[in-house]
């Protein structure tokens, strides 16, 4: 498949994916107390989104996720948005970390030893348009079909966005990701990655294991790399072993920081684990190889990421 994604790759040794928005967002004065979550930024401040992903260019990373994760037609409904504005704010986050990587990739000292960068279109799970912690518990009370309705349209709107691949992420069961598996096949342009989050270094948040979940995927050949995301440091290694073991796909990890989260105030609290930058090397050996941030992380730890990967993989940064 000649695919942006599929072709880097295949020529590079390792794409360090971006770290969180949303948390990132509010660092920098968004209010994110809202359903929408970091989707309202696109509404209110799209200007600051733009900002956020080019400070991840320039901390290192090869790959840009939208301020889609949480952008559903329903959530967006619950705010009184119509459905044709609702596909234009989608779009409009693909735009902003387009406008970013053309900004960032106009400089040509930023180019030295980089890939053009690619946009991932985020894809969050049914849980996150419930905004109650869902996305890790898994367990919906709705049926394949009524999943199938929800993630279909916006799959087709993200298809027509502009956008490199989509990034199906922090998906707490098997289930849901079969689902959005068989739904790509109703656009055959595009290809996938898919991530789950676990609650542990063996379980996604439902309690199915992980090297399951890798195999269940292997068929498709519309996702080109499986994984894990928003789940500890600390669990990670364990679970890219697991999965190594079960699938022929690329692997991806990008946890989050380690910090607890709670569902009702929407708040991470606690300390965060020792630098992702420590850990990545042993990602890297275990068969990652688009790795990243989620929740809780910043430009600076995907600067330290890209430095710990270039020493694992013998390459210039």
């Amino acid at each position: 498949m000649d695919d942006p994604l599929a072709r880097a790759l295949g020529a590079r040794p390792f794409l360090v994916l971006d770290g969180a928005l949303a948390t990132e967002l509010e660092r920098r004065g968004a209010d994110l107390r809202d359903p929408l979550w970091s989707a309202k930024v696109l509404i209110e401040r799209p200007e600051l989104i733009q900002a956020v992903h080019l400070d991840y260019f320039l901390a290192g990373a090869d790959i840009a996720t939208t301020a889609t994760y949480q952008a559903s037609f329903e959530g967006f409904a619950g705010r009184a948005v119509a459905r044709a504005q609702a596909e234009e704010l989608m779009c409009r986050a693909v735009a902003l970390a387009a406008a970013a990587r053309e900004t960032f990739w106009s400089e040509r000292r930023h180019r030295a030893g980089r890939v053009w960068p690619l946009i991932a279109a985020s894809v969050g799970p049914y849980g996150a348009m419930l905004a109650d912690g869902s996305e890790y518990r898994g367990r919906y009370a709705i049926t394949d079909t009524e999943l199938a309705d929800f993630h279909g349209p916006r799959l087709a709107a993200l298809a027509r966005s502009g956008a490199d691949f989509i990034a199906c992420e922090t998906l707490p069961c098997l289930r849901e990701a079969l689902v959005l598996a068989r739904l790509l096949r109703e656009f055959p342009g595009l290809t996938a990655c898919m991530s789950f989050s676990c609650r542990d270094a063996a379980v996604d948040s439902e309690g199915e294991d992980i090297g399951e979940c890798a195999a269940a995927l292997d068929g498709f050949s519309q996702i080109l790399a499986v994984g894990i995301n928003c789940t500890p440091p600390r669990f990670i290694l364990e679970l890219l072993q697991r999965m190594r073991a079960r699938t022929g796909k690329a692997l991806l990890a990008y946890p989050n920081s380690g910090q607890g989260y709670d569902a009702g105030t929407k708040r991470w609290s606690g300390a965060a684990e020792a630098p992702r930058g420590e850990r990545a090397r042993a990602w890297y050996a275990a068969g990652a190889r688009i790795i990243g941030g989620c929740c809780g992380t910043t430009p600076q730890d995907i600067s330290e990421l890209r430095v710990a990967l270039a020493l694992a993989s013998g390459i210039s940064t």
